[in-house]
């Protein structure tokens, strides 16, 4: 595996100057031999409550030595900053495979549902069951009830997985895209797992700041890995403005720590993370 390249809304325009579309295009670290493959998850927001939230994360005009990053929100929702981690798959690494599932395709975005999943079938199957990780890139959610959205996969095989998007309680979930990453679970210098606040504490105990330290467990690198980290649940009162930011430090060839922080006054319930760390 490749990269990790970020970009944050703010690098373009600052928090208390809202716009609908942010875009900027981010050159890769080498030049590769053809266009890499770009995987995006969404890892910090910060957004009005009042109206539905809704904001979408994605790339374009990929070619061998640059993309453009997106973030954007649209109708009356008012997005004031958020982040990406981008995952750049190089050319030559052709036994990690990755795509998306929206409920859109489910579904239309209104006639909303509780629960969405779908069979995703691999394009060419695994020698044994691969490791999957999924996250958040776009989501639409009603106003007037916590933000409640949850993705993950079940029933891994060598020949797919299946792929879930959530919410739960009285939350309306207009529609949600999840990205996906699969590798051989044998792959060298590559480590992956989750998280969640409710591994440290319970979901009805909110705080704005948590964090865990990680262990790599087997998994060995020689040399300070990258890391991706992006959200794959969020429980956050819309009494004010939704606030979150997940990240890593502390990174070692040994472990990390996860983070995810809210600020100001903003209730952060439970929110859940994907993290994968390249040697």
């Amino acid at each position: 595996m490749s990269a990790v390249s970020s970009f944050n809304t703010q690098e373009v325009h600052l928090w208390n100057n809202p716009q609908k579309e942010t875009s900027k295009t981010l050159n890769f670290p080498q030049k590769y031999v053809a266009p890499p493959r770009c995987v995006v998850g969404l890892n910090s927001l910060d957004m009005q409550s009042g109206t539905n939230l809704r904001c979408k994360a994605y790339d374009d005009g990929v070619d061998s030595q640059r993309y453009n990053a997106h973030i954007d929100t649209w109708a009356d929702s008012t997005l004031y900053s958020a982040s990406i981690d981008t995952l750049i798959l190089k050319p030559g690494d052709l036994d990690v495979l990755s795509g998306q599932f929206s409920t859109e395709e489910d579904h239309p975005w209104n006639q909303p549902k509780v629960q969405t999943s779908r069979r995703i079938n691999f394009e060419r199957p695994f020698v044994t069951p691969p490791k999957v990780l999924c996250f958040l890139k776009q989501f639409d959610t009603g106003s007037g009830s916590s933000t409640r959205i949850r993705t993950y996969v079940s029933d891994v095989d060598v020949k797919g997985f299946t792929m879930h998007i959530d919410t739960w309680a009285d939350t309306t979930l207009y529609s949600a895209t999840s990205a996906w990453v699969a590798y051989p679970e044998d792959k060298n210098y590559i480590w992956s797992g989750t998280a969640n606040i409710m591994d440290v504490r319970p979901w009805q105990d909110p705080r704005p700041q948590n964090h865990k330290d990680i262990n790599f467990q087997n998994t060995q690198f020689f040399k300070k890995p990258t890391c991706f980290v992006a959200l794959n649940s969020i429980d956050i009162s819309t009494e004010t403005n939704l606030r979150i930011r997940a990240y890593c430090d502390n990174i070692t060839t040994g472990g990390l720590t996860w983070h995810m922080d809210s600020w100001a006054d903003t209730k952060l319930w439970s929110a859940g993370v994907s993290m994968i760390a390249l040697g």
